[in-house]
């Protein structure tokens, strides 16, 4: 959802009122055009407001694996108050969204399941259930933590390919892969000084575990950012000026993911400097500014 006001309102933790505006938009849909084949799936409607308590819900997953990520940690609440849930999400996702009482079902863009009792998407449940994202602990993912080297840092500088602005050179990575013990959570080749040249696997379980292996996780805006949220890893945030609704790039900090850390773009183009602001965040953790001994990452680092 683009309306400024909403985005305001969700980035203030306003909730009620990001819920208000959404209110006003379903209440002026028409219901004919309700999961409307001729649109992408990412700018369908599926829900019409009704209540999901004590029925059988459907949730599409319509969206980015990102967006996934982030809502599902709605869906142990979902599971609570509905008589049954299923999740049509894509198959890569499913072993990271293994929760108690609830389904899964592999989305195929072709062949979309028929309705249910009540068909919603992913991204309309916190909407849905009036649940705000610190209402529900992080983690809300888990995995078996790859057996990574003591102190490896994550890093992750492609993002989707709808969005080039979001991307970071990987040469301008070179300096921290070189000082610091580092991890491509990319799955292509790279010639950055990483444990892992060949890149990360192309399967998300596995990219789970080397994500929650990490000490820290280094990211542009992408899914690797929402998994390591998600996974409770403590997680440094790089952002475009202009970021995407669920990041305010004056803040810090995140509702969604506490143990992360944003470092936005002062101007537009400008990775410089949010990157030097990380160069030097990393060395004080390490005690390397201050002629203390090193201390690992994994000891201090702040989310």
């Amino acid at each position: 959802m683009s309306d400024h006001g909403w985005t305001r309102a969700m980035r203030e933790e306003r909730y009620e009122d990001a819920w208000a505006i959404e209110r006003a938009v379903l209440a002026a849909r028409d219901p004919a055009t309700c999961d409307d084949p001729t649109l992408p799936y990412h700018q369908r409607w599926v829900w019409d407001g009704s209540a999901v308590d004590d029925r059988d819900v459907l949730v599409r997953c319509y969206h980015g694996l990102g967006d996934t990520l982030q809502f599902a940690r709605f869906l142990p609440v979902l599971a609570r108050r509905a008589r049954s849930v299923a999740v049509e999400a894509p198959a890569r996702l499913h072993p990271l969204l293994r929760f108690p009482g609830i389904a899964l079902a592999a989305f195929d863009d072709a062949h979309p399941l028929p309705p249910s009792g009540c068909d919603i998407e992913i991204t309309e449940l916190a909407f849905a259930l009036r649940c705000a994202p610190r209402d529900v602990p992080v983690p809300y993912l888990h995995t078996t933590p790859a057996p990574l080297p003591h102190d490896t840092v994550g890093l992750c500088w492609q993002a989707g390919d709808w969005d080039a602005d979001r991307w970071v050179p990987p040469a301008l990575l070179e300096p921290i892969a070189a000082r610091h013990r580092c991890l491509s959570l990319v799955s292509a080749p790279t010639t950055l000084p990483v444990i892992n040249p060949e890149g990360c696997p192309f399967d998300l379980a596995a990219t789970a575990a080397l994500v929650a292996g990490c000490a820290l996780v280094i990211t542009v805006d992408t899914m690797i950012a929402h998994l390591a949220g998600a996974l409770g890893r403590p997680t440094w945030l790089l952002l475009k000026a202009a970021p995407d609704w669920r990041w305010d790039p004056a803040r810090r900090d995140s509702a969604w993911y506490p143990h992360t850390r944003l470092y936005a773009q002062p101007t537009a183009g400008d990775w410089q400097t949010p990157l030097a602001t990380i160069a030097r965040d990393l060395d004080m953790i390490q005690g390397e500014d201050h002629g203390q001994p090193p201390q690992p990452v994994r000891a201090r680092v702040l989310g």
